[in-house]
């Protein structure tokens, strides 16, 4: 059976829990740049950090747009592949985005590092701004009249207003309360239905 995205995002999952630094969370199909791309993977340390998962049926080539959003909203990247991809990935994937191979091994998955992420230097605040909310955004700006303007002007208000690392842990920070508001609205919701 080909290592697919599916069966590589259940292993990297259990790797990412099993971790001796743990991520704060994990979130799936993250939509970034106002909905242009969706990130596979993205893990909540200090910072949001992107991971791309090209398994052994899918095309390393679809990197080339994908992370052109990902440079933008992203300081740390990895592209998550096979060793039947690792050479194409090798050739397109930039240099600071971080390689991690999967391996079948018996009936488990295993990973090795090919490449550890360095700091993105295409990392843009207003790109990365546009991963969050509105109601996330306002958070974020002080301006009178905020709640007024397009989220295309108040990710400009915060890029002008942020710096890099800065604005990268303020949107981690937010997307945990995101996920721990969606699991609380579920909790509820999974109460009051029983």
């Amino acid at each position: 059976m080909d290592l697919n995205d599916a069966r590589i995002r259940e292993a990297l999952l259990r790797r990412l829990d099993r971790q001796k630094v743990r991520p704060r969370a994990v979130l799936e199909e993250l939509h970034v740049h106002n909905g242009s791309a969706i990130a596979d993977v993205v893990t909540l340390h200090s910072e949001a950090h992107c991971y791309e998962i090209k398994g052994a049926t899918d095309r390393v080539e679809r990197i080339g747009v994908q992370g052109a959003y990902y440079n933008t909203a992203f300081r740390r990247i990895t592209l998550v592949t096979t060793e039947c991809k690792l050479r194409r990935a090798l050739e397109l994937a930039p240099l600071f985005w971080g390689i991690l191979v999967a391996m079948e091994d018996g009936d488990n998955i295993r990973f090795r590092h090919r490449r550890a992420a360095q700091v993105n230097p295409h990392f843009q605040r207003h790109s990365a701004a546009m991963t969050l909310w509105k109601s996330e955004m306002l958070e974020l700006v002080s301006e009178a009249g905020a709640e007024r303007k397009p989220r295309r002007l108040l990710a400009q208000l915060i890029a002008e207003t942020r710096r890099d690392l800065e604005l990268s842990m303020s949107i981690c920070d937010l997307l945990l309360s995101r996920r721990t508001r969606a699991q609380d609205f579920a909790s509820r919701t999974m109460s009051v239905t029983m």
